[in-house]
């Protein structure tokens, strides 16, 4: 396989990154993607997945357009309001880059669900907006042994790591090993979101992907990243991996998805 003349002229600005080139532009248009939820954090990622030539990007997310979104889910239009997120997105992908594949995916994701949504694609995004579905995501990525860019955010505040203990490094739980009690944590219509910061981290999580599916830079599948809107700072903190993680570590406790994965509380 090789590139059309029309695609190298569209991604002729990553063809000519010494760390890109043609055939890291051929990786990526056979690459797969999925982005759970089409929302704040999905929206921007996706965007920046699609003009950047990911072959198959899905879209798995079972809400619909709601006008408090447009605040920061870019994919979505005044136009789209009512209209399924998943499918508003494809829309706005397919407008973008009519190359690659959209999947629409209209439904919640569960622990029935899951490991199918999962199998066909080589890096998960999540952009889910409570703890539960996180630490489904995380469990289900671990079992299937999938790539996994996780991004949340809060008020001003964000935050990215790569999960990947199918390579060695610690999974989501060796961070936060359980979902906090339900009423714990406010969710963003109580405590309330800047909306470019979705945008930020959504992008960085683009970013990740495509630097895990070139096999470029530095990982962050040891490390958490942490941004302060206000303060306009990033750091970089360790995250090693927990010996008494119950999902990766020597004596896992966890060893299915029969887990209560009930969503609970919002992040």
């Amino acid at each position: 396989m090789e590139l059309t003349e029309q695609q190298i002229e569209r991604y002729s600005r990553h063809i000519i990154l010494q760390d890109v080139g043609g055939k890291g532009q051929l990786k990526l248009s056979k690459a797969n993607v999925l982005l759970i939820g089409a929302g704040g954090l999905g929206s921007p990622a996706g965007l920046y997945l699609a003009a950047a030539g990911i072959g198959t990007i899905g879209l798995v997310d079972g809400d619909v357009v709601d006008l408090s979104n447009l605040q920061r889910q870019i994919l979505h239009t005044t136009a789209t309001v009512g209209q399924p997120k998943v499918e508003s997105g494809k829309r706005t992908l397919a407008a973008i880059n009519p190359e690659i594949t959209v999947n629409a995916y209209h439904q919640l994701v569960d622990a029935d669900n899951i490991l199918s949504l999962i199998s066909a694609y080589d890096v998960i995004l999540d952009g889910s907006d409570n703890f539960t579905t996180r630490f489904l995501v995380n469990d289900a990525c671990f079992f299937a042994r999938k790539t996994l860019v996780s991004a949340s955010m809060f008020r001003f505040e964000g935050q990215l790591t790569t999960i990947k203990p199918h390579a060695g490094y610690p999974c989501y739980r060796c961070l936060y090993p359980e979902p906090p009690p339900a009423g714990l944590v406010p969710n963003c219509q109580e405590a309330g979101v800047l909306g470019v910061l979705a945008g930020t981290m959504g992008i960085l999580q683009a970013s990740e992907a495509i630097k895990e599916i070139l096999g470029i830079g530095e990982t962050l599948a040891d490390k958490l990243l942490i941004y302060d809107a206000l303060e306009m700072t990033f750091r970089k903190v360790g995250r090693p991996k927990d010996p008494a993680c119950p999902l990766c570590g020597p004596n896992p406790s966890i060893k299915d998805l029969s887990s209560d994965y009930t969503v609970s509380c919002s992040i």
